[in-house]
């Protein structure tokens, strides 16, 4: 669990530096280059709509581990818009939660009982 967690903290701190300098060159308007990039059909379009699904995932993930009650349907809005920002807090944070127990991380504690 430690080295997972280690990994969440890298890619957090990786995410964070990138974004601060993406937004520093070229300001906050991500949502008109993401969705331009899908209507031009090219591969950075085509990364968008693969990372999109994921976010999907993502936020399916987030609502159904917490049995899709208000706060599991509130904490999906930001996993679908927050990316690895929030994914990566939040499983640090669920692991700690968790006890360093996989099946509680993964199922959320309603589910992972035996």
């Amino acid at each position: 669990m430690t080295a997972f967690r280690l990994l969440l903290i890298a890619l957090l701190l990786i995410i964070i530096g990138y974004t601060a300098i993406v937004v520093a060159e070229h300001g906050l308007d991500l949502f008109s280059v993401f969705f331009g990039d899908i209507a031009a059909f090219g591969w950075p379009g085509q990364f968008n709509v693969d990372f999109g699904s994921f976010l999907v995932l993502s936020a399916l993930w987030v609502a159904w581990r917490h049995q899709f009650s208000a706060a599991g349907l509130l904490l999906a809005i930001p996993a679908f818009l927050g990316g690895m920002l929030f994914l990566a807090t939040y499983l640090l944070i669920a692991s700690y939660a968790a006890k360093g127990d996989v099946r509680v991380l993964l199922l959320g504690a309603g589910r992972a009982m035996p």
